[in-house]
């Protein structure tokens, strides 16, 4: 049901911020898909378990001193979609984007969608908000 698939993915970002991976990649199938769209490092498509984290994991533990924590405002659920809006917070401690460590917080905001097969989530396709991520770390001025 719609109810089970966003208690699945609220769990699953629930477990990012917990600091437990093993929690989050229990809730995803083992061929699992995340494509991120945008012109970063993350951008692009990464297929299963095993890329996800060589590719996106890996990668975030060495730029954020702290890990990242992930706050979910609501989600939406219709079938078998779940449409999450986020924010992502931790601290730089490594070079993002070629920006060296400035050992500020940054706060990123995104949205992915989350289709869910077999009670796993099995395809994701998020975007995040890289223009602000830039004006936080004094890379570009604050559009805001």
């Amino acid at each position: 049901s719609a109810a089970d698939n966003k208690q699945l993915v609220s769990d699953a970002w629930g477990a990012i911020t917990a600091g437990n991976p093993d929690g989050f990649m229990s809730r995803l199938a083992d061929d699992a898909t995340w494509t991120f769209f945008g012109t970063h490092r993350f951008a692009g498509t990464i297929r299963g378990k095993d890329e996800l984290v060589a590719k996106l994991f890996a990668p975030l533990g060495e730029v954020l001193a702290d890990g990242i924590k992930v706050h979910v405002d609501t989600l939406t659920a219709e079938g078998d979609r779940v449409v999450t809006p986020w924010i992502a917070r931790g601290h730089q401690r490594g070079a993002i984007m070629g920006i060296p460590a400035t050992g500020r917080q940054i706060s990123v905001n995104g949205m992915t969608t989350e289709k869910i097969s077999g009670g796993k989530v099995w395809d994701t396709s998020s975007v995040i908000d890289t223009l602000d991520l830039l004006a936080q770390l004094g890379a570009v001025m604050n559009p805001k």
